[in-house]
């Protein structure tokens, strides 16, 4: 039986895209919860915290959006059109906050002004990054191979609540990682936000998983005809043992179990999706085996991948096997 590289090619940017959100995520919300946290001896304790980290996490997103452009051009051709402004400021706020995280070490004047950069930034990015997923769960509009949607299409009650989801879920990862990499009262404190994140989180996922079968006729019939119905039924159920994961961390005070349940809510909302969008790449307009470049190509990008996706796990696993353990508030990134 031949491989089929479209599919294979699927998984791994999928799997680029999920390495993103649930590592940048964390650092993300970091940024976020800046301003609930306002002395400057416990922004620096939660910087210093991903400090290690966080540029790299970034890597899966160079990963995941140069991987669409070679291997699925004409899934890259239509998509970008219709997301530019959301992908512009995402991109704007991911760099501001990286200029904002770097600044605020090298100036005592300044300090309060890049503190905000960082939070402005992280929100942004964030917003931007639910924006971009509702607005193509809800469906881009393709003509003869072309977006012709327009300019303002991505903007949308359903895209602005998949916003606001990301950004209280981004907010729950930072709070689940402070609770595990701090001690004190900024640990006690974390782990109070972390309880209402997780409860809103879990809001957000149950308003937009009951809003999305109605978007699209495939969706409903993904999700409640049969047999597909007897596996999605697994997700919800999965969300649910790790929401009772997450509480029964967070009530009984303990500090790694919380994260690691926190971003399996994250794996299963992804998988969700892709139970959603499966075989489309892009909803309802192009499938993986239409988008896809030609199998010449894609052989060719996947000896390369072979080679870097695993010196990227390498590295990524080494950085946080070194900088485990919880962060001492009198040393860090200076």
């Amino acid at each position: 039986m031949a491989l089929d590289l479209s599919f294979i090619w699927a998984g791994l940017i999928a799997f680029a895209v999920l390495a993103y959100v649930v590592l940048d995520g964390f650092d993300l919300g970091i940024g976020i919860l800046f301003p609930f946290f306002p002395h400057e001896r416990d922004r620096n304790v939660m910087t210093n915290s991903i400090a290690p980290v966080w540029d790299g996490n970034e890597t899966w997103l160079v990963l995941g959006g140069g991987g669409l452009m070679a291997v699925f051009p004409l899934a890259y051709a239509t998509v970008l059109p219709a997301l530019y402004m959301p992908i512009i400021l995402m991109l704007l706020g991911l760099v501001f906050r990286g200029v904002a995280f770097e600044f605020r070490f090298r100036t005592n004047r300044w300090r309060g002004l890049w503190d905000w950069g960082f939070a402005i930034g992280s929100l942004v990015a964030t917003a931007m990054q639910g924006i971009a997923l509702g607005a193509l769960v809800q469906g881009i509009r393709i003509e003869n191979r072309e977006y012709a949607g327009g300019w303002w299409d991505w903007l949308t009650p359903f895209s602005l609540t998949t916003a606001l989801g990301l950004v209280v879920g981004y907010a729950l990862l930072g709070a689940t990682w402070l609770n595990l990499k701090t001690s004190g009262e900024l640990q006690h404190k974390a782990r109070r936000i972390a309880i209402v994140a997780a409860a809103g989180t879990m809001a957000m996922i149950g308003v937009v998983s009951l809003w999305t079968p109605f978007l699209e006729p495939i969706y409903f019939e993904r999700w409640f005809g049969w047999p597909t119905a007897f596996f999605s039924a697994l997700v919800p159920l999965l969300l649910a043992i790790s929401a009772f994961g997450l509480w029964h961390g967070l009530t009984k005070d303990r500090h790694l179990q919380p994260f690691i349940a926190a971003l399996g809510l994250f794996v299963l909302s992804f998988i969700g999706i892709g139970i959603s969008f499966y075989p489309y790449i892009v909803p309802g307009a192009l499938t993986i085996a239409e988008a896809a470049a030609p199998d010449a190509s894609l052989s060719f990008l996947l000896v390369g991948a072979l080679f870097l996706i695993p010196i990227i796990l390498a590295y990524t696993g080494y950085a946080y096997w070194v900088f485990r353990g919880k962060i001492d508030p009198e040393e860090g990134y200076h």
